[in-house]
């Protein structure tokens, strides 16, 4: 993993939680969903998945666990994290009463048909074996459950020097990776049509922002995470990237 990479999914995942535990568990929800889910588009995968209380829903690549504490707050579930960076573990493992594990997406430590269902949001495009991902996911889901899918998507290509370390898939990519997963896409819907963010979460987010800014801005970690992030948001906004919220299911 890239430095840049470490950075924001290790060093600044670990600094969110030291920053939402001082602020107070109101924050902890909007912390934990940094860069990897929205109240909008969290509620459309919980719909569209038909989670139901007392499922066992896995998160694949968690990061610190907001979207997990999410469904399980909305719809009563019960999450099962995995996250291969150790900082982001010892994050939702401090925010969150779930069970995590430290490993990664593309070999998962579970049997056969463990799960209702699972989602893996913000994760593809980070990794060289996509396909594993959505195998592993298809795997350890029941015959019949939804997977939940985000997708950062590439409508042109990307310059080589920008973001090197993310693997976006073209859209003909990712119908290949998940054809050839053996599961088809149910439901589809693109980040730029769901509801705007409620103002009281903006708030919260903005609060950790402003917090972790304060007390890391100074530190190159923060500094690498944060161009990192702006790339990617400079990609959403001119249309050279979107994303795509897909809910899956075997073929």
């Amino acid at each position: 993993m890239s430095e840049a990479m470490e950075a924001e999914f290790d060093t600044v995942a670990e600094w969110t939680a030291t920053v939402a535990a001082a602020l107070g568990p109101q924050y902890y929800v909007p912390a934990g969903c940094r860069g990897s889910g929205s109240p909008a588009a969290l509620d459309w995968l919980i719909e569209n998945l038909r989670l139901r209380p007392g499922d066992e829903l896995l998160d694949s690549g968690a990061g610190v666990g907001g979207p997990a504490a999410y469904a399980a707050q909305e719809r009563s579930v019960r999450p099962v994290l995995v996250e291969p960076e150790t900082g982001a573990c010892r994050a939702a493992r401090r925010l969150f009463d779930h069970p995590v594990l430290c490993g990664s997406g593309s070999a998962l430590p579970f049997g056969d048909a463990t799960f209702d269902a699972a989602w893996s949001l913000g994760v593809l495009c980070t990794m060289t074996d996509q396909l594993a991902l959505l195998t592993e996911q298809r795997r350890t889901v029941r015959p019949g459950g939804r997977i939940g899918l985000l997708a950062f998507v590439a409508h042109r290509a990307i310059p080589a020097d920008v973001l090197p370390d993310n693997h976006f898939p073209t859209p003909q990519r990712l119908a290949g990776l998940i054809r050839d997963a053996g599961l088809r896409v149910e439901e589809q819907m693109t980040t730029a049509d769901l509801p705007p963010i409620p103002d009281e979460w903006s708030e919260r987010a903005d609060t950790v922002e402003e917090a972790l800014a304060k007390r890391y801005g100074h530190t190159e970690a923060w500094q690498l995470a944060e161009q990192q992030s702006g790339e990617i948001g400079k990609l959403l906004g001119d249309g050279t990237l979107t994303g795509e919220l897909l809910i899956l299911r075997g073929a």
